[in-house]
This record gives C-alpha cells, structure tokens and sequence, in this order.
C-alpha cells in the first residue's frame, strides 16, 4: 500500500465546493491534493443547468438565506466571505465572464459548463494542485478527535486536514452515491434523514397525462396536510405522463418527499388560474359572457386554462364541456368554480434518487462549526456543499452555497 505524507490538506470530492476549497487552500501556500473517485473531475457540475450552469443570482444575502429556510443563517459567515459579487470576481481572475441575461440568474456567458470546469482546471494545474482520479474514499483515519487523513481503496493519504466535499445522493450516475454520509457518520457525526429533492413528482390521478403539451404559468402548490398547511410554493408548472414537474414543482419537492416517506400520499391544491379566487372566477366568467354569451362551458373555461386542462376540469365536475354556462344546475358551477380556484392532486410517488437534482438533509449542522465549516468534534475535518443538512431551491442557490461553504473552509483551515 503506498503511503503519502506530505500534503497539508486533503479534498474529498471534486465538485464545485470541493476545487474553489482546494483553489484557495493552495493560493494560501497549503500542499493540496483532490481525491476524485471517478475518471474525470466535475461531473455534477458539468450537468448543472443542463450544461448552462446556472451559477448564482444577484440576491443579497439575507433574501438568499432566508430561501433556505430556517436554517439558512448557517451561510453568514460564509456569504460574508463568499457571495454572488465574490464569486463574479473569482471567476473573472480565471478567465471566466458571466452574465444576468434575466437581471437574476447569472451564468457563464457561454452559457456552458465546460467553460468554467477548463478555467478551475487550468488554475489548479497553476497551483500544483495534485488530482488523483479512480480514488474512492474508503475511510477516514482519525486519532482521538483529530483527523491523520483518508483511505483509499488504492492507498493511504495522510495530511492534518481534510475537506469532505462528496456531495449528496441525487444522479448516482454522476457520482453521487452518499459516500460522505458513511464516513461522517463513522467519526460520530450525525447524519439527518435523506430525501431525494428538486425532482418531478408522480400523482395517484391519471388525468394528468392529458394535459402534457402546455406550460401553466404563476401556479400556486400549496399542502393540503391540516399539520402542513404553511408549506406553499409558486412558480411555472408542467403536466407530465404520471404526474407534475416544471420549476415550481422542483422547489416543492424538497418540502414534499419527507412527507411522503412519512405519510405515503400527499395531497395537495393547486391555483392553476394565477391567483384567481373563487369569486374573481365567477367575475371572469360574468365579464366573458357579456361580450359573447354563445360560449360553451369549455369554451369559457378556456379563456383561463388551456383546453385539455380545461376539458378534464369540466369531466372532474361532471359537467358536459358542450353546455352552455347558464344551463347547468348551481351545484356544478359551484363545483367547477372550486376546481378551478383550487384544483386536488395527490403525490404518491417519485423516481428516487436517480432523478434527484439535490439531496435534502446531510451531516447535521449543530456539528459543523458555521465560521470555519470545521467538525466540532474532529479538529482539521471540514464539511463543504451539499453534505450538509442545508439546501435551497433552483436558481443557482445550491451551486452558491457550494463555492461559499468551500471558499470558507480554503482560506480559514487549520
């Protein structure tokens, strides 16, 4: 087995925390090495976005960490150090140029991956930064509360600090397996409950597979769980074969796969009719009727939703899509009206972690010291990314938080 002990720290993962945490330790004169068990670096990041890259957003930082959550004021210190300005710069002194075509997303102005994994790849090479490829970590070497370094199955690396920066459990393809749970979890840390997150979702109803060609804009999901009724969410929504996806329901997902391990089904209730209420719809219809009274019941509907939408809202309600709106009983239009205003869904499934963009939960946070990303029980063992029990919504939060966690932890080891 060979052995090596010469390096000052030693990085665990080669997504976007773990080069910027290994770029910045190396720019502060550290011997750094990066332990990769794939064959290439970044894999994740070069299927962020699509291959876009989706960097960051022009948020300050406290509307940043409150999309987080309750823990989001974890990141202070971290955005303190590292935020979307910081981050613009670092970028721009690799070569790399970026851009808010949308004044809120930022991205690489080529609008490619492959351009900024070729920049941190050219500054590692500068700064001697060793990267072992087809090195999987195996367990970290620890002696009393004090990390010595890692095993591989290859061969041992010793250094006084090590960053783990492995990742979660979403696209398993790209390397994704869990790994830094397993070896947190056996130097004591305490790993939370993981759900898959930022992922489509599958309902008990079939109608939906109906209504897949249209895009509904402004929708709001909300819990339909008496205990869970604060959990809400809104943005664009897409039908799918066996259920729902589009951004929103990326966002929501990582709210609704924890109660759907606890509860197996999640009902929810969509506003499909961008904010219309019941009363604003009976409106709508009344002002629609009073240009042109010779509307059908589909038709009229359809001057809110698309029309395979609204043909399956007009069969929910029993209502025949031909009638004319005047002619059918109270009850119905009742009942139309409040399918309309809030339309029920029930989740009953998803595809797992192999269709998970990101993981929800991770090595707890009280164990992680927030000023340094440092293990409160392992001196020189540090937490970056999405290990952590700490996630955010798209928009380039997560990928943020990333290079943050990772550029605290580069400049302030041991």
């Amino acid at each position: 087995m060979q052995e090596n002990q010469d390096y000052d720290l030693i990085v665990i993962g080669s997504g976007a925390a773990g080069i910027i945490a290994a770029i910045v330790a190396a720019r502060g004169g550290k011997n750094v090495i990066i332990l990769e068990k794939l064959s290439k670096i970044a894999s994740k990041l070069k299927a962020t976005g699509g291959g876009r890259c989706n960097l960051t957003n022009t948020l300050s930082n406290e509307d940043f960490m409150a999309r987080f959550g309750r823990d989001g004021r974890f990141m202070q210190d971290a955005l303190k150090e590292f935020n979307y300005k910081d981050l613009i710069c670092f970028l721009d002194e690799i070569g790399v140029e970026t851009h808010a075509p949308d004044g809120f997303r930022i991205f690489p102005t080529s609008h490619s991956s492959a351009t900024i994994i070729k920049a941190l790849e050219d500054e590692m090479l500068r700064l001697g930064i060793k990267i072992f490829c087809n090195e999987r970590a195996e367990r970290l070497l620890a002696t009393g509360n004090h990390i010595d370094g890692v095993r591989t199955q290859n061969s041992t690396f010793y250094a006084p600090n090590v960053i783990v920066a492995t990742g979660g459990m979403g696209y398993p393809v790209l390397g994704a397996e869990g790994d830094g749970y397993n070896l947190a979890s056996e130097l004591g840390h305490k790993v939370t409950d993981l759900s898959p997150a930022m992922m489509p979702l599958r309902t008990k109803e079939e109608w939906v597979k109906n209504c897949k060609a249209d895009t509904i804009a402004k929708v709001e999901l909300r819990v339909d769980i008496k205990k869970h009724k604060k959990l809400r969410a809104k943005g664009d929504l897409i039908f799918t074969n066996s259920g729902i996806r589009g951004p929103v329901v990326l966002d929501f997902a990582r709210e609704v796969t924890p109660l759907l391990k606890k509860y197996g089904e999640v009902p929810l209730l969509l506003n499909l009719t961008k904010g219309k209420n019941e009363e604003q719809i009976r409106e709508h219809f009344k002002t629609v009727l009073e240009k042109d009274n010779s509307k059908n019941i589909l038709e009229l509907t359809s001057t809110l939703l698309p029309s395979a939408l609204s043909l399956e809202l007009c069969k929910l309600a029993e209502i025949d899509p031909d009638e004319k709106y005047g002619k059918i009983s109270g009850k119905k239009r009742d009942k139309l009206i409040s399918l309309l205003a809030w339309t029920p869904l029930t989740v009953n499934g998803h595809d797992g972690f192999k269709m998970a963009m990101i993981t929800r939960g991770g090595v707890s946070l009280k164990e992680i010291n927030p000023k340094t990303m440092q293990s409160k029980l392992i001196n020189g063992l540090y937490f970056c990314g999405e290990i952590m029990n700490l996630d955010g919504p798209c928009g380039g939060y997560n990928l943020q938080w990333s290079f943050a966690s990772g550029y605290l932890a580069g400049k302030l080891l041991r």
